[in-house]
């Protein structure tokens, strides 16, 4: 790991009580030694973790502290931009800070005997993305309202989209029932933590897991950017759809395997899909067993004795993702964390939007809506098409060559270990990261490829490396389009034939339980996939 300078000074006035000594300290940029907002954990040679305070009275700390297993745990304080103290018994103690995804992670070692101990670290700024227009965002989030103007800072996140209505039960409108958000009223308004970091407080989630009182998982999706509060259930999902849209809403799969998932892309005509989703952290990857046995068996996903790995659970989304463009739907990728329910932090797992006509929050959700972004869990990657932006789409004529010349940049502090490029869902080529290394500490690989394609195809990027922890980190651009009219990409029998069966199944598995309209959601779903079996590839 990129080990920065940790400043330590002892101070002479020993700590009153026995047995203790206060830590003091401060997170400061590297290059200015200013003060900055960020996430700090620290943890005693043992394991255990002390949470820090703000020292000044105007300044703010949010505990954080999350565990889904002994070795799936988030444990951290967000800092305001002001120093922190901590008291500690003596011993030794490992101090990590964080500042979202562009800043370098510091972890020191720090021993504490029975005075007061002063610190200082240093947080190296390796990737400034605003500056070059793009703008970051979660679109799945659980935390406190009151608690964002802290986090967003300390996480450095531009766009925050709490779900402050929620409901589990079928059949029953949101309510502001849900532990995990603020009881005050939420207006249909952006507010501003400063010009470029804002949040937008009324969003929904219908996560249905109960129907007709009994245990009858159905699964999640978002709207999002709502102006007024829904008061509908769900299911039937088409009249949510309809009230989303006539709002200017924009409605978020959430995860793709849930049972109802692959409905309501057809039905709901689904805008959003988290290719960076709510079981992917930073801690150890824990939601192995995931509705695995429905995955699908035609693909070789990574796996374990105890179902998925994460590198398997990622690119399980991955591919789901693709025979969805397959089909023709096209979906905008974003990324959400549900921090606030899961250990991870805000922002874990983000989408990056360009604006290059400056910030607002206007301009990021049309940007999200119009696919001009990539989603990122570490790496950063920056792509232009034909000289152009992402999202864009290109008419063509039928049968004759044209040219996808892909420009731009991956880069991470860590080495890249490999770039593809994928069409229709298949890697066609792999390029060799250079990891040339900057001032700035960063890595950087060039990309410069001029693709010869044939007929209607749609084209992203992905890039691959390792973080602090070994753990495999990615980015993935939102794709661009080559349409030759008439001609649609045409999708995998074998993914026609999943879809197919899924469908089947989740009718056969709500008869008797969802009433009839619902059903029939699932039978809508069904003829649009078998309508696409006669001319799968």
């Amino acid at each position: 790991m990129f080990r920065l300078a940790l400043l330590l000074s002892v101070c002479l006035i020993p700590f009153q009580s026995l047995g203790a000594a206060v830590l003091k300290g401060k997170v400061v940029d590297a290059s200015t030694g200013k003060i900055i907002p960020a996430r700090v954990s620290i943890h005693s040679s043992t394991g255990t973790a002390f949470f820090a305070e703000s020292a000044a009275k105007d300044g703010s700390a949010i505990k954080y502290d999350k565990q889904r297993s002994p070795t799936s745990i988030e444990q951290h304080v967000t800092l305001s931009a002001h120093e922190f103290q901590v008291d500690l018994p003596p011993g030794e103690y490992r101090i990590s800070a964080f500042r979202g995804k562009e800043y370098i992670p510091a972890t020191e070692t720090v021993r504490v005997k029975d005075q007061s101990v002063e610190v200082t670290v240093s947080l190296k700024r390796w990737a400034n993305m605003a500056s070059q227009g793009w703008y970051s965002g979660d679109t799945h989030v659980h935390r406190l309202v009151k608690e964002l103007p802290n986090v967003m800072l300390a996480e450095d996140l531009n766009v925050a989209l709490p779900l402050t209505n929620w409901v589990s039960i079928s059949d029953q409108p949101p309510s502001r029932g849900n532990l995990n958000t603020d009881q005050d009223a939420v207006k249909a308004a952006a507010v501003f933590v400063d010009p470029t970091h804002v949040y937008y407080p009324l969003n929904t989630e219908y996560e249905i897991t109960k129907v007709n009182d009994k245990r009858h998982v159905l699964g999640a999706v978002f709207v999002l950017n709502q102006k007024e509060v829904l008061k509908m259930g769900a299911p039937p999902v088409t009249p949510i759809a309809q009230a989303a849209r006539k709002q200017g809403a924009l409605l978020d799969l959430d995860k793709h395997s849930w049972p109802w998932s692959l409905m309501l892309v057809p039905v709901m005509d689904v805008d959003l899909f988290e290719l960076s989703n709510n079981h992917i952290w930073r801690t150890n990857f824990h939601f192995k067993n995931f509705i695995v046995k429905t995955r699908p068996t035609h693909l070789d996903f990574e796996m374990e004795n105890d179902g998925f790995t994460e590198n398997g659970w990622m690119h399980y989304g991955f591919e789901m993702y693709y025979s969805m463009l397959n089909c023709g739907f096209r979906m905008r990728p974003t990324a959400g964390t549900a921090s606030g329910v899961h250990p991870v932090s805000l922002g874990f797992g983000r989408v990056y939007v360009n604006l290059p006509d400056g910030f607002s929050y206007e301009k990021w959700m049309s940007g999200l809506d119009a696919g001009r972004s990539f989603v990122s869990t570490g790496p950063m990657l920056t792509l232009k098409v034909n000289q152009s932006h992402l999202g864009k789409t290109y008419q063509e004529p039928a049968d004759a060559e044209y040219v996808c010349h892909l420009e731009g940049t991956a880069r991470y502090w860590k080495p890249i270990s490999r770039i593809e490029v994928v069409v229709n869902g298949d890697v066609i080529e792999t390029i060799k990261p250079a990891n040339q290394r900057g001032a700035d500490s960063a890595l950087t690989s060039a990309i410069d490829l001029k693709l010869k394609l044939k007929g209607s195809a749609w084209v992203i990027v992905r890039c691959f490396s390792k973080d602090e922890t070994g753990r495999m980190r990615f980015a993935h651009t939102a794709p661009v389009y080559f349409d030759v009219p008439g001609q649609p990409v045409r999708p995998k029998r074998a993914a026609v034939q999943y879809l197919i069966r899924r469908m089947e199944e989740e009718i056969a598995r709500n008869q008797g339980v969802s009433n009839a309209t619902c059903v029939n959601e699932y039978r809508q779903a069904l003829e649009t996939y078998q309508r696409l079996l006669p001319t799968a590839r």
